[in-house]
């Protein structure tokens, strides 16, 4: 009674609605940006049983906006960090931590076992995933998505509701679309965005009105702008995942990874007749200029393959390891086995090369 007093002394949350959300299962996917907010205020209202999928580990750079760590935090699978703090702040709820990454196969079976799915991930493949495996298990989905200054808050598959493929009904082409840590985020804007989608959980557990199905709400921190923009339902969507043949083919060809051999600076010393490949966008610095660096973003190698010279080791860099590893991944199912992501800043590639930047 206590913990929970400012709930049941609410008229229309009180004990019968405390009690709904002590039985709520809830699961996470994210432990990140978004995540934080939403498992912190979750755990703090009362839910039940609480969820949280994340095989990452806590870095520095993650503490100016993920406020469930700290430094003593550094190094930790991030599911494991979080269901630690979240004890700390309530331990009359059931946390479980799950350290695997998301898979379509593994996320049939951990979504069976929750009634809400929070999907507070960074990039559009695991969107998708968590979309079509939600419908083929009958699971109401909480949107978030955050962008430098803007942020969007939505619903999905919910009391017969659009689903996130009939918002977007065609992924991005690879490469095309950066994320937070490619383009950065304004540190407070997850917390509002999380927050917001942790208000939409409580709002379909107490069963109110005016649940963001059908609607995106988009925030922007600058101008404090909100907006809300109307999303149909498109039934051929559903149709195409509730195909099962059709959707497992789709994600057994997708989960074939090959295995990417990463390079340090230390390590590029010991290459000769080296390629490099610039897979950034071409606005971002710094620059390299050397003879053997060709400049083709992610989202045109593919295209342009030919420019590739098969008689040297490529090294694929960008600005902070992530999109040459998908660049490296691209290649070398493109029979590029020479084929190395510098793991490292382009800084370091200027410094172990020591070149001049324009």
């Amino acid at each position: 009674m206590s913990r929970y007093n400012r709930h049941i002394i609410l008229s229309d949350v009180g004990q019968q609605g405390q009690d709904k959300l002590s039985r709520a299962k809830v699961l996470v996917v994210g432990a990140g940006g978004l995540g934080c907010p939403v498992l912190q205020y979750l755990a703090a209202a009362g839910i039940g049983t609480l969820g949280i999928i994340d095989f990452d580990d806590v870095d520095i750079s993650n503490l100016q906006r993920q406020i469930l760590f700290g430094t003593e935090s550094l190094g930790t699978n991030k599911a494991l960090a979080a269901k630690g703090r979240l004890e700390d702040l309530n331990p009359t709820i059931k946390i479980e931590a799950i350290t695997n990454r998301l898979t379509f196969k593994n996320a049939l079976s951990l979504f069976q076992n929750y009634d809400i799915i929070v999907d507070g991930t960074d990039n559009f493949a695991t969107r998708y995933l968590i979309n079509d495996a939600a419908i083929k298990c009958n699971k109401p989905i909480v949107y978030g998505a955050i962008y430098k200054f803007e942020g969007q808050v939505s619903v999905f598959n919910y009391n017969n509701g659009p689903s996130y493929r009939c918002l977007f009904p065609i992924p991005p082409k690879e490469g095309s679309v950066a994320n937070c840590s490619e383009v950065g985020v304004l540190g407070v804007l997850p917390g509002i965005i999380g927050t917001m989608m942790a208000n939409e959980v409580i709002k379909i557990i107490l069963e109110f009105d005016h649940v963001l199905s059908g609607k995106l709400l988009c925030y922007n921190s600058r101008t404090a702008d909100i907006s809300t923009l109307k999303v149909n339902r498109n039934q051929s969507e559903f149709d195409n995942v509730l195909d099962y043949e059709k959707l497992t083919d789709v994600y057994e060809n997708e989960s074939c990874e090959v295995s990417i051999k990463d390079i340090s600076e230390e390590e590029l010393s010991t290459i000769n007749n080296i390629q490099f490949i610039d897979v950034r966008e071409p606005h971002e610095q710094p620059k390299l200029e050397m003879k053997n660096c060709i400049e083709i973003p992610l989202g045109e190698l593919e295209g342009n393959l030919n420019l590739l010279d098969t008689d040297k080791a490529q090294v694929v860099f960008c600005q902070s390891g992530i999109r040459s590893k998908r660049a490296a991944e691209l290649l070398m199912k493109e029979g590029f086995n020479n084929t190395f992501s510098f793991k490292g800043s382009v800084l370091a590639i200027i410094e172990s090369q020591k070149i001049k930047t324009r």
